[in-house]
């Protein structure tokens, strides 16, 4: 009797059939092509936080690793100054207090936000050897300075208001040289920034 052969693909004639391959079975478990690995952000947050827990070795790497967390730091204030996060705010502007403060100056238009241009401009003035425009710079001067001190008495007053309205009797001391100093800054440019627009009415609690 004949008896089939079985041949390499390589191997088989022309005429001969060649049986093809079995198919892969669909139920049989497949195996996984790669391992699975973390993100890359995951990843350099754990390198990250094995390299803090880890101790320096060495004075540079010591170095390194301030500058690292100063500038992290940095950051985090930067933040709070742009946004009033209290949290990581520095100790001069830090408190329920001073965060009154702030907002009852950013919530006011008062003249002596105005004072560092009208004294550029009346010296100006006085020093352009006209005789009309300088006694225009001394009358200026002169306005300026009376503007500002009814704007700091009436400063006062309200500020010792509304701390006593929400702190009680407890100490304003140093309050009001913080007002008076944020009113001297033009509105734009002064940090924390503001969180209160002009004439917006003050939260009952800070």
């Amino acid at each position: 009797m004949f008896r089939r052969t079985s041949r390499s693909p390589e191997s088989a004639e022309p005429g001969d059939a060649v049986e093809a391959p079995a198919a892969a079975d669909p139920l049989a478990p497949s195996r996984p092509a790669s391992k699975g690995r973390p993100t890359p952000s995951r990843r350099e947050a754990e390198a990250a936080a094995r390299a803090r827990a880890k101790p320096a070795r060495t004075r540079k790497e010591l170095a390194a690793r301030d500058r690292a967390a100063r500038a992290e730091r940095q950051a985090k204030v930067r933040e709070a100054m742009r946004t009033g996060d209290d949290t990581h705010m520095p100790p001069r502007d830090k408190g329920p207090k001073k965060r009154l403060v702030r907002d009852v100056v950013d919530a006011r238009f008062g003249f002596t936000e105005l004072i560092l241009p009208l004294m550029i401009l009346s010296l100006v003035m006085q020093y352009s050897g006209n005789a009309q425009l300088q006694s225009t710079g001394v009358l200026v001067f002169l306005m300026m300075f009376i503007l500002v001190v009814l704007d700091v008495f009436w400063l006062r007053f309200r500020l010792r208001r509304e701390v006593r309205k929400r702190f009680g009797d407890e100490s304003q001391k140093g309050l009001m040289f913080y007002a008076v100093t944020r009113s001297m800054q033009v509105k734009p440019l002064r940090m924390p920034k503001p969180q209160v627009k002009i004439g917006a009415k003050l939260p009952e609690r800070y």
